[in-house]
């Protein structure tokens, strides 16, 4: 089990493969940072599926308004949502889109990053500059590479339970 070094910007994200620890950076990113606790410390996460995994690509997951799993849920509504709250402004930085990292995910708007998010599968320069990371995955990365792929997929792997490290 790695250590956590700084728990309060640290998220465990529960998966039926096991878990995965994705270190948080409050630094380069500290809005994204505050609003993926926020929605985690809100339960907003949990049973959210996996709406879009491109094999090679990254997994895309936290439409918190029409990807949980709950009652009434349509898959071919996930993806299309966000939370309740104002969208995000970019925090590009000059960190690449690194396999195991976290990036924001958004429209063709650089401002419209609000819930989604999507973890890269691969090193992925070409989006370098275009969407906010703010977290890599530290442990668990081979629970990552299981996610079920489609687009969406027929299955999908949902987030069981993200939470922040310093409340478990």
């Amino acid at each position: 089990m790695v250590e956590i070094k700084d728990p309060e910007n640290t998220i465990v994200m529960e998966l039926a493969n096991g878990n995965v620890t994705i270190e948080l950076l409050a630094d380069v990113a500290p809005k994204h940072t505050a609003r993926m606790k926020e929605l985690a410390r809100a339960g907003k996460y949990d049973n959210v599926v996996f709406h879009r995994v491109i094999d090679g690509f990254m997994a895309q997951t936290g439409d918190v308004q029409n990807g949980n799993t709950g009652a009434g849920f349509n898959l071919s509504r996930a993806g299309t949502g966000s939370s309740d709250m104002a969208d995000l402004p970019a925090e590009f930085s000059k960190l690449p889109h690194d396999r195991g990292t976290l990036g924001a995910a958004r429209s063709q708007m650089p401002d419209s990053a609000n819930s989604q998010f999507f973890i890269n599968f691969s090193d992925n320069h070409f989006l370098n500059g275009q969407y906010t990371v703010y977290g890599r995955v530290i442990e668990g990365m081979e629970h990552v590479d299981k996610i079920k792929k489609g687009e969406p997929p027929v299955d999908p792997d949902t987030m069981i339970s993200v939470k922040v490290a310093a409340d478990m």
